[in-house]
């Protein structure tokens, strides 16, 4: 049986080159998996100062509360007294914030929080049983309460005062009932016959992190908010009406009406759930590394592939094999471009640390090719190639919604250089092992 000689076989060397981009893509899933345990590390890291400081906040109401007793049947089928609860929400509410945002660090790792001063000011029409089925001799009027809904109350840094008309209330920790909301401040209210509108005002200095969100509790809900972070995200079911986003922050304003919601101004019972449509702002980072790093090693089958094609098509046409193992030396190069990506972006910003990372692994590549290519020119060109590759990709990261369209046009400029540069190449003589200087002497 004849031996093979792998210098001379570009066909074998070509499907072992193929075998090693598939392989490497081993390594690039080992990769993605390193920066999934590094983002879950940030994560728990941000949940720990987020329980110190103040989690994200949502704002629930204000809405009255009245209990209302009704008969029932336990399960021996005896007839009980129950309380069932009313709920009244606001014909008007109106919402000013201003948010002052700061970043806290656990180790390496950074979260943005928050202090907000709140002013909420709603109005309530008086309470009105007609069409809610209930016999207005079983409305528990005497415990009424007005309740301001705050997801995370150790957040609250100021003791809540409501004013309710002309009466100044202390507002208590608790909600009555735990169906609607299950954390807040509770005043007692009182109604008076001759009212029929009753106002409601306070302020809040509430910490919180990352998201502030809102529930349109009014008839009419109307919003404005502001802060200096200039990288806001608008969250929720109901986008601004209106904002503006600038180098010193972004103001936003909302208006929400009942009619866009799913429960009404009035209930009894549990039918209805408030947290359904909320509304607000999250204060992003300007870049996730993570989320970054994690999108550049999507590309990673791409740079090993045309790599080692620029590779392959330099050893055609020079007619100077290439072995294996050098190959794969590149290859393993091109992954620890990721390791350093996503180890430097930890402790500098992702720009600086794709920069330093890139230009490391293109020096350590063309050195080395230098050394087995024997010709500066050609060390040059995979310099060159190289440059254009990690030039490209910061570019396609950047746009993050063209980044399919610039990938796939890389991908068929790049396929068809390789074909003009490879045209004349008389592949059967190539494939059939025929010397390779030749087929250079023909090119020269």
């Amino acid at each position: 049986m004849a031996k093979m000689d792998l210098r001379k076989s570009v066909g074998v060397r070509l499907v072992i080159v193929v075998v090693m981009t598939l392989v490497l893509q081993i390594p690039a899933l080992m990769i993605m998996s390193l920066i999934s345990e590094r983002e879950t590390r940030r994560n728990t890291a941000a949940e720990e100062i987020s329980m110190n400081w103040g989690t994200k906040q949502v704002l629930v109401g204000p809405f009255l509360t009245i209990p209302v007793k009704y008969q029932g049947y336990n399960q021996q089928n005896e007839i009980v007294n129950r309380i069932s609860y009313a709920r009244f929400l606001p014909k008007t509410l109106d919402i000013k914030g201003a948010l002052f945002p700061d970043s806290r660090k656990r180790g390496i790792y950074e979260i943005v929080v928050y202090n907000s001063d709140i002013e909420i000011a709603a109005s309530f029409d008086s309470p009105d049983f007609d069409d809610l089925n209930t016999k207005i001799e079983n409305v528990m009027w005497e415990e009424a309460t007005v309740t301001l809904g705050i997801s995370d109350m150790k957040g609250v840094k100021d003791i809540v005062s409501i004013q309710w008309n002309d009466t100044l209330l202390e507002g208590n920790p608790g909600v009555p009932g735990s169906d609607l909301i299950t954390s807040g401040i509770t005043i007692p209210v009182e109604f008076d016959s001759d009212e029929t509108e009753y106002k409601f005002q306070t302020k809040l200095n509430l910490n919180g992190s990352s998201e502030l969100l809102f529930a349109p509790t009014g008839k009419q809900t109307t919003l404005q908010l502001s802060s200096s972070w200039n990288n806001p995200s608008f969250s929720g079911d109901y986008l601004p009406s209106n904002h503006e986003i600038n180098a010193d922050g972004f103001t936003a304003n909302w208006s929400v009406l009942h009619v866009s919601r799913t429960y009404p101004q009035k209930w009894v019972g549990a039918q209805y759930k408030i947290d359904e449509s909320l509304f607000g702002v999250n204060l992003l980072l300007p870049i996730d590394q993570y989320q970054m790093t994690t999108r550049t090693v999507k590309y990673a089958i791409m740079f090993i592939a045309l790599t080692f094609l620029t590779f392959f098509v330099i050893e055609i046409l020079s007619g100077k094999p290439i072995h294996p193992i050098q190959y794969l030396l590149v290859g393993l190069a091109l992954l620890v471009f990721f390791t350093l990506l996503l180890s430097l972006s930890e402790y500098i910003t992702f720009g600086l640390a794709y920069l330093i990372a890139s230009a490391a692994v293109i020096a350590m590549i063309t050195f080395y090719s230098t050394s087995f290519l024997s010709d500066r020119f050609r060390s040059a060109i995979v310099a060159m190639v190289l440059m254009i590759l990690y030039g490209y990709l910061y570019i396609v990261l950047q746009l993050q919604d063209y980044s399919l369209l610039m990938g796939s046009v890389i991908l068929f400029v790049a396929l068809g250089l390789m074909m003009y540069l490879t045209r004349r190449i008389d592949w059967f003589a190539v494939l059939n092992y025929q010397r390779v200087n030749e087929t250079e002497s023909k090119q020269n």
